[in-house]
């Protein structure tokens, strides 16, 4: 099976094979890195399972960083969803804010997570995986599945445009790991392999144009809120996608668009911490008493 580089060629691949994204993805990477689907399935567990202990760990760790920008945001919201009567969002939001940001807490203590695809955004895709299990009761094997086919985003989208903030700011980071989430949630809703494309899609050009400006150059401020943010943009994406919704641009272009936007954005604003929320007197301040600078 040939490499798949795109995600019409995707479609495409899917098509002929009559299979899911999940299974052609899980057949090629298989021949690729020459282990069995076994093999790779396992992998994808092993993933699985370091993105829940993250949650546990990041709902347990709480206290406020060094820094005092974060720490204890995961513990408002949960207490919030759990005790509040008559909530704007239901339980499956709420956990999904929730884990989202106990998450980021956590990577921010240093703690394990996995980049998915990055440190930055690692709270988006697990938050998004496991509140669906948890709220719809979807197996092992379901989350593996959706689990692959967020990879495949991924992978697609990192053989197009760089993820990493210092090159194409936030949009690439929380942008296709808002894609990945997106993606996921259509796999195990049981959408086809055109409304699981069309997801990403969808999360990935509402995003386009988000710069990575973090204050005193610390993955805090406004990184761990924006993976909240970006996680129910996920669902959001997923739902229209569900509905029948598409991009009119189509999924290549929107990851070629945004990779332009990340080319013509300033490099002010790519992780230097040189402009936006990083300059104002919030966060000159912060650096002043954190970082005696």
């Amino acid at each position: 099976m040939e490499n798949i580089v795109t995600f019409s060629q995707l479609l495409k691949v899917t098509d002929r094979h009559k299979k899911r994204i999940c299974e052609v993805f899980c057949e090629l990477e298989s021949h690729m890195l020459e282990k069995s689907r076994e093999e790779i399935r396992n992998l994808a567990l092993r993933n699985l399972n370091v993105m829940k202990s993250s949650i546990k760990d990041g709902l347990k760790n709480f206290g406020i960083s060094p820094s005092g920008m974060s720490g204890e945001d995961s513990q408002k919201i949960l207490k919030r969803y759990r005790n509040a009567d008559n909530l704007p969002f239901n339980s499956l939001i709420g956990k999904i804010l929730t884990y989202s940001i106990a998450i980021s807490e956590e990577n921010q203590r240093m703690g394990r997570i996995v980049a998915c695809p990055t440190a930055g955004s690692c709270g988006i895709l697990p938050s998004v995986i496991t509140a669906y299990t948890e709220e719809y009761g979807f197996s092992e094997e379901g989350q593996i599945d959706a689990l692959i086919t967020a990879g495949v985003i991924g992978k697609i989208a990192a053989q197009q445009m760089p993820l990493a903030g210092a090159v194409a700011g936030c949009q690439a980071e929380c942008g296709v790991a808002s894609a990945m989430a997106a993606g996921a949630a259509v796999d195990l809703m049981r959408g086809n392999n055109e409304q699981v494309v069309h997801a990403a899609a969808l999360a990935l050009k509402n995003v386009m144009g988000l710069v990575c400006d973090p204050v005193a150059g610390l993955v805090e401020v406004p990184c761990i809120k924006r993976n909240g943010f970006l996680a129910v943009h996920a669902v959001t994406a997923s739902e229209m996608a569900l509905a029948g919704v598409q991009s009119f641009i189509p999924p290549d272009e929107v990851v070629q668009a945004v990779k332009q936007a990340g080319v013509l954005m300033s490099p002010m604003l790519k992780e230097s911490s040189e402009a936006g929320l990083a300059v104002t007197d919030t966060a000159k301040q912060i650096v002043k008493d954190v970082l005696n600078m």
